[in-house]
């Protein structure tokens, strides 16, 4: 009976691909190039053309970043399950989910599935309300990057013990109920927390806050490895990847901030330094930090400290001075260095500290930039919580608590159909042997105990 239900699950991703396919040979061919009105500014086309490439490397990075932090009998399978996300959620961009963020708004919620379906208008169609100088068919492709590595944030909460292709269902329904709903509320003129006067000037709330209460979601569905249950210590397979990772990420989050300006301007500018300044000041705030307590100074400090700084100003990077950059790296490290601490304490089995990391910092990033936005810095944005506006800052907060609330339980609810579709957990037989062996037969290096 299990075989047979297997065998189904096997073929419906083929099929279902399939059809998109041969729906897609009917859509009407739109594509033009034409400036009517004369809007397009050709710099600002050049410089988001390069932070959307910028943005794209950013999963790979992420791919390394994981996957040099899991055990060896890991490394791929963690891997791939980020890198996939660039198939599948392409995929459901074209058909429906630019739709979903970017379409027609009903009321304010979500938009009309049917306004962009298999990018109808996009091509050929009028700049983007908010990015007036660079055609609507790019702004699509640089918000697709952004849908695509968010899912593939929360593989480091349940890498090592669930199923490839559990996940790849995960990411299906994690992008149509959790990103393109917090996208339009946050990102669309008519989404209610748009209109309600938050600020997410490139993810803190749509990308990270909602990846990693999703990853607490996961990690407490799919409950404790064997390995956590035992309290064994996993070593990471490869340091050198971490910092590669990072490396990559680090790089890539230019485009994710920088390109967030939509343009080539002094907006981008600021975003670009105050982005740099916060990783740089997060890395060696967790590293510091950690000496302090007595450890020795370590790469995976550092990266993840970087990591962590990268989250932090994501939110605010277009809304802050580069100076209070620095503190926002600084405190966000030290915060999700002790929520990492006091994880590593209880029964949570977060593997790779999705939640502490990015949930935990994305939560920070957006009260900071409750509390150092400034209209000097972004007219179009707010004064914060220092310069005497306390109505944003109860703002800020009040939609931190709806996105956390709301990614958590329908991330929660996914993970828990999901289970009751089709196994979402390894054996224990599996997990032991590896995930790299039995869920892709494929294996990372030399086998160290064969010569």
């Amino acid at each position: 009976m299990y075989q047979k239900k297997l065998n189904v699950y096997n073929v419906a991703p083929f099929l279902v691909l399939l059809i998109v396919a041969i729906l897609a040979v009917f859509a009407p061919p739109e594509l033009s190039f034409e400036d009517k009105t004369g809007a397009y500014n050709a710099a600002d086309i050049a410089w988001i053309l390069m932070a959307t490439a910028l943005v794209f490397l950013m999963t790979p990075g992420l791919a390394f970043f994981y996957g040099g932090m899991v055990h060896r009998k890991n490394v791929i399978s963690t891997m791939i399950k980020s890198v996939v996300a660039t198939g599948v959620v392409t995929i459901i961009w074209v058909t429906i989910g630019y739709s979903l963020c970017f379409g027609n708004s009903i009321g304010g919620w979500i938009g009309n599935p049917t306004t962009h379906l298999f990018m109808k208008g996009v091509m050929s169609g009028s700049p983007w309300s908010l990015a007036p100088t660079i055609p609507l068919g790019l702004f699509a492709l640089f918000q697709l990057m952004f849908a695509i590595i968010t899912p593939g944030l929360v593989v480091g909460a349940v890498a090592e013990r669930v199923k490839f292709t559990s996940y790849i269902l995960f990411i299906v329904l994690f992008s149509l109920f959790v990103y393109a709903p917090i996208a339009h509320w946050t990102w669309h003129p008519e989404g209610f927390l748009f209109k309600m006067g938050a600020l997410d000037f490139a993810g803190g709330t749509v990308v990270h806050i909602s990846a990693g209460c999703a990853a607490l979601a996961g990690a407490l569905v799919l409950k404790r490895r064997k390995a956590h249950v035992e309290q064994r210590e996993i070593p990471p397979a490869n340091i050198p990847y971490v910092l590669i990772g990072t490396g990559l990420l680090w790089f890539g989050w230019f485009g994710f901030n920088g390109g967030s300006a939509l343009g080539a301007n002094q907006l981008a500018v600021t975003a670009f330094v105050t982005t740099n300044t916060a990783a740089a000041s997060a890395g060696l705030s967790w590293m510091f930090f950690d000496v302090m307590r007595g450890k020795k100074p370590s790469v995976l400090g550092f990266c993840i400290g970087a990591v962590v700084g990268l989250v932090a100003i994501t939110p605010s990077a277009g809304f802050v001075a580069v100076p209070q950059s620095i503190f926002i790296g600084f405190i966000t490290a030290i915060i999700s260095n002790l929520a990492v601490y006091y994880k590593s304490k209880s029964k949570l089995d977060d593997t790779l500290d999705v939640f502490p990391c990015h949930g935990v910092g994305g939560m920070v990033g957006m009260i900071m930039t409750g509390i150092f936005a400034t209209k000097s810095v972004n007219g179009a944005g707010a004064d914060g919580l220092l310069y005497g506006n306390t109505e944003f800052f109860m703002t800020q907060l009040k939609a931190l608590f709806i996105v956390v609330g709301y990614s958590f339980i329908v991330s929660l609810g996914i993970f828990k159909v999901i289970s009751l579709m089709l196994p979402l957990r390894v054996s224990q037989e599996e997990e032991e042997i590896g995930l790299d062996t039995t869920q892709h037969d494929e294996k990372y290096g030399r086998n160290p105990h064969k010569i």
